[in-house]
């Protein structure tokens, strides 16, 4: 009789090695013609604005998606619990609605903010 953790060993190398010989062979494959419109940052397929030449973006670019992968990696948690409510019962319940009031407070925060404006 096995270890039952073999197979998910054996799935966690093959993984790291199709990752690493995905990387390995776009470097040894891929062409490597630089030129400065390669080089160039790129927005969004707009002439870059001024400040683009440093290669920075404003930090409300990285506040939008940061707040985005919070909220949306926080809704990834009811799937779990979607799929064992019946067995879960009253408790499962409260503790999903405590999660649930968890998310939205800090989530109306943002709008009220106005975290989640492109502007």
């Amino acid at each position: 009789m096995t270890n039952p953790y073999v197979p998910l060993l054996i799935m966690g190398l093959l993984a790291l090695v199709m990752g690493l010989a995905g990387l390995a062979s776009s470097v040894v494959i891929g062409p490597k013609r630089y030129n400065k419109v390669k080089v160039d940052a790129y927005e969004c397929g707009i002439q870059p604005s001024p400040h683009a030449a440093t290669g920075r973006f404003p930090v409300k670019y990285y506040i939008v998606a940061m707040t985005f992968i919070i909220f949306d990696i926080e809704v990834v948690f009811l799937y779990p619990w979607a799929v064992s409510f019946s067995e879960l019962a009253t408790f499962g319940l409260i503790a999903m609605l405590t999660f649930l009031v968890l998310i939205t407070v800090p989530f109306v925060y943002e709008w009220r903010r106005g975290g989640l404006d492109w502007d």
